[in-house]
């Protein structure tokens, strides 16, 4: 709970007007060391899976199994978290950022801002 509020405490006006919390996908896959860290239900992923191949590394938590798999997401690489709306995503950056991650960033605008960025032609700019 300490390391909560500690965290909290630095959540200033500077830190939400500098929006260094948030990425946007086309910045997020502009990132070469990255990891897309899908925090949807189970059911929501195996309705709609975003693979990302050409784009960068994914793993799929549900925000509910985060505590017991977070030794699986990495703290050298820029992780990307996601869900639907926003509202997982921000609840497992505060978990993070609390464990002492500090490369991690909310990607932005849910699926309209994703899929936005795998419409064919962005996608052929993102293959060798």
């Amino acid at each position: 709970m300490k390391k909560m509020e500690k965290l909290l405490k630095t959540m200033t006006f500077e830190f939400f007007g500098s929006g260094n919390h948030k990425i946007t996908p086309v910045m997020f896959f502009a990132e070469a060391n990255s990891l897309f860290l899908d925090v949807r239900s189970k059911e929501e992923f195996e309705t709609v899976v975003f693979s990302l191949a050409h784009h960068t590394s994914t793993l799929h938590i549900p925000i509910n199994e985060v505590p017991e798999r977070v030794s699986e997401i990495p703290k050298d690489k820029l992780v990307g978290v996601f869900c639907s709306s926003g509202v997982r995503s921000t609840m497992v950056y505060l978990y993070l950022m609390a464990l002492g991650f500090d490369k991690v960033r909310i990607i932005e605008g849910g699926y309209a801002e994703l899929v936005e960025e795998l419409k064919p032609g962005k996608l052929l700019k993102q293959l060798p």
